[in-house]
């Protein structure tokens, strides 16, 4: 083999694709995985090597002020604000363009890729926000002391980028399908539920029966409280909340709380 044989070999080996860490999958099921894409992008670079075509290895680049969800490609978004609602739990939300929509479907969740010390992770998190909100997506993110996505998350500040891609998820709610739901919540878990609370109250001819159940160490810990307590006011809503603490709530406040839901 030449000397310009052995470059071009090392060219084509720097070209190859890395396989992702485990800790860049975010265990969700996902399809494409993290995985599945390195299988395709490897694919594609073996292709491009055997033929001696680098142009096919031109692949999807992450964009910025994006039009269109990608299962496949982050995209870029910018936040517009970011809310903290109890000391390790942030509402973030996401500026989509022209006043266009997000484009998930209720039930559906998106994948989120953050760096950490040059490792890569990835979470999966559902959006709050409707599905048919428009120029902007919110989503609930709990932080922890040990969590690489945390201290990711914990260094946004408004006008930061985030990368997103989705959406992911089979389960579709359809209006009508079912007569009850009957929905099991502890704490950021709510967030699934929020999207599809939004689509059953919005639509006036859905008639689907819902019984929330939220779990919460306390009362003021409860994410979204004000917007349970106005969906608890519709006829088809019932919402409990159980907690693990209450030693400021006496009796009287149940009986107070009861009655706000």
């Amino acid at each position: 083999m030449g000397e310009r044989e052995e470059d071009d070999e090392e060219a084509w080996l720097q070209l190859r694709p890395v396989e992702p860490l485990p800790s860049q999958c975010c265990g969700a099921g996902c399809s494409p995985c993290v995985f599945d894409l390195y299988q395709q992008d490897l694919a594609r670079w073996e292709a491009a090597r055997a033929s001696k075509d680098r142009s096919l290895l031109g692949g999807k680049e992450s964009q910025s002020c994006p039009s269109k969800l990608s299962p496949e490609t982050f995209l870029a978004f910018r936040i517009s604000a970011m809310d903290k609602l109890t000391k390790d739990t942030y509402r973030v939300r996401f500026a989509l363009p022209r006043n266009s929509q997000l484009g998930l479907r209720p039930g559906q969740h998106l994948i989120l890729r953050g760096i950490i010390d040059d490792l890569e992770i990835q979470r999966a998190y559902t959006p709050i926000s409707p599905a048919n909100a428009e120029g902007y997506f919110e989503v609930l993110i709990k932080c922890y002391q040990t969590g690489l996505m945390s201290r990711y998350v914990e260094s946004w500040r408004a006008g930061d980028t985030a990368f997103w891609r989705g959406p992911f998820g089979g389960f579709f709610y359809k209006p009508n399908q079912y007569g009850e739901l009957l929905m099991l919540a502890a704490g950021t878990g709510l967030a699934p539920m929020v999207p599809i609370l939004h689509s059953i109250t919005d639509n006036a001819d859905d008639e689907t029966f819902i019984t929330l159940v939220g779990c919460f160490k306390t009362f003021e810990g409860i994410y979204l409280k004000a917007f349970l307590q106005e969906q608890a006011r519709f006829w088809n809503v019932r919402i409990f909340f159980v907690l693990s603490q209450f030693p400021h709530l006496t009796g009287a406040d149940f009986v107070n709380s009861e009655d706000s839901l």
